[in-house]
């Protein structure tokens, strides 16, 4: 890099040679620069650029982030369905080998449909069992119609207050 030294009068000026970005004209006459207030920091164009780029990358990755998320919790919950399901199907197996045995077929007759075998007598206890028969002996009968008919209405005048 070269300087140029221009005298004038009681003042000289340097420059840089031509073609090194001199801020001298062509005439070696210096521009003046605008003066600029030192009121602090202030955003410049790239740290603005910057923060655009930022806020657009936040917001474009936001609906992707969100809808894995949404996946994650929707593939959680259909894996305890797929569980469930498996589950639900060894059980039926399961009861499927015992439908398979001719005992167990012949129990569930006895049990549910009330089969006999030839020669044995069946009975039928009509009524109900003890534990329901207890539990409704214990609990008292319901008050006759009339009666809560009667006690609104004396509900209904006890709210009505007299004006005056």
């Amino acid at each position: 890099m070269r300087l140029r030294v221009t005298p004038e009068g009681p003042r000289s000026r340097v420059s840089l040679a031509e073609g090194c970005g001199s801020a001298w004209d062509h005439r070696g006459v210096s521009r003046p620069s605008p003066a600029r207030p030192t009121s602090g920091p202030s955003v410049t164009g790239r740290a603005f650029v910057l923060g655009l780029v930022g806020v657009t990358m936040v917001i474009s990755l936001a609906v992707p982030v969100r809808a894995w998320f949404g996946q994650r919790a929707s593939l959680a919950s259909l894996r305890s369905e797929v569980e469930a399901a498996q589950k639900r199907v060894a059980d039926l197996k399961v009861q499927n080998q015992r439908w398979n045995d001719p005992s167990f077929i012949a129990a569930e007759a006895r049990t549910r449909l009330h089969f006999v075998l030839p020669g044995e007598v069946g009975y039928v206890a009509l009524g109900l069992p003890d534990d329901v028969a207890a539990a409704q002996a214990t609990q008292p009968p319901p008050a006759p119609w009339f009666s809560s008919l009667w006690s609104s209405l004396r509900q209904a005048d006890d709210l009505v207050t007299p004006v005056g």
